[in-house]
């Protein structure tokens, strides 16, 4: 009789061996988001959003956005202090904003340098000037639920920048999120892990643009998946900006001398392409207030519409995203924008729940 039982037990153990291997591979496939929310940075300096900008901001379906506040620095003198302040700001919100995200860029020397005690006030005057700024210049119609501290610690700076997260905490009651770079995202054993209610990974500025001459440093999809790959889930809730913008980096006699974002049909008659990316400035001009030699190289560096799928592909392969989600773009800017068509942008967000 036990002969006759093995078949049977064969088949037993072969579906068992599916089941789990179905299993597995249930419990690997990342979760996709019925919806994620829609959102854009705004950083420019300026006292308005153009028509246009305001017609990307309807027609993407942008509920959120991320608004830079002002910078902090630090000196001797006068310990940290706050500048570049928002004090330009005189425009309405687009009616379809529901929501507006502070953002302070902290300097990383803010917390070399910084007592604990500097670090109590710090905290202190961020939320007042958030406060402040949001009261004059929304006038009641947006209420902050949100603060975004952008700051690229190091891990000599990090306790004292977590330090002063959780006494920013403390203090507004609010959400607060931070700012994540590929680097601590991966390497979070060193970097550690913000004590924040979530982050956005930054995913742009991947590579060293002077190191890589032949790269787009901007998004490099092969840079993106090496940190993402074979990485834990990060244990805090995650969201995602990407890049839409462009750059042209100025060398002058072979030194790297500044960044431009300029509209490229002012270079058209005043440069030419001498390999991918490098193009030779071919007589004197001024160009954005930059004056630009006859001689001068230029790496032009833009992001494609495919280079931006590939890289949502990879996101969505190795992290979770929920119903939480929100997907942003950098940034709001006509000239930079018009470089994809609104199906294209939209799509940029589209992506993540499909």
């Amino acid at each position: 009789m036990l002969p006759a039982a093995q078949p049977r037990l064969s088949i037993i153990i072969k579906t068992t061996s599916l089941l789990t291997l179905a299993l597995m591979l249930s419990s690997c496939a990342r979760r996709q988001p019925d919806e994620v929310q829609h959102a854009i940075y705004y950083w420019k300096s300026a006292d308005y959003m153009s028509d246009t900008e305001e017609a990307y901001v309807d027609s993407l379906q942008i509920t959120k956005l991320y608004m830079k506040f002002f910078e902090v620095n630090y000196s001797a003198e006068l310990s940290n202090y706050p500048e570049s302040k928002m004090d330009w700001w005189r425009a309405d919100i687009p009616d379809n904003i529901q929501e507006v995200v502070p953002i302070v860029y902290l300097r990383n020397v803010v917390f070399l340098k910084s007592t604990k005690e500097e670090l109590d006030n710090l905290a202190d005057n961020v939320y007042f000037l958030i406060n402040k700024f949001a009261d004059d210049k929304f006038r009641g119609r947006i209420t902050v639920n949100e603060m975004q501290m952008d700051c690229d610690w190091t891990p000599t700076s990090k306790d004292n920048y977590f330090y002063f997260l959780e006494k920013l905490k403390a203090i507004s009651g609010k959400h607060i999120s931070c700012t994540l770079r590929l680097y601590p995202y991966k390497y979070r054993e060193t970097m550690g892990i913000p004590p924040v209610d979530k982050v956005t990974l930054m995913c742009y500025n991947l590579l060293n643009p002077f190191e890589n001459p032949n790269k787009v440093s901007i998004l490099d999809t092969e840079e993106l998946e090496a940190y993402l790959r074979a990485t834990k889930q990060y244990p805090i809730h995650i969201d995602v900006v990407l890049p839409v913008y462009s750059w042209a980096q100025v060398y002058h006699n072979e030194k790297f001398s500044e960044v431009m974002y300029p509209d490229t049909t002012q270079f058209q008659n005043f440069w030419n392409r001498d390999k991918p990316l490098w193009y030779t400035i071919t007589q004197d001009t001024i160009i954005d207030n930059v004056y630009l030699r006859e001689g001068d190289k230029i790496k032009y560096e833009e992001i494609s519409e495919e280079t931006l799928q590939r890289a949502i592909t990879i996101l969505k392969k190795y992290i979770d995203f929920d119903d939480q989600t929100t997907v942003a773009l950098y940034h709001l800017d006509e000239t930079q924008l018009k470089h994809y068509s609104y199906e294209d942008l939209s799509s940029f967000y589209s992506r993540f729940s499909e």
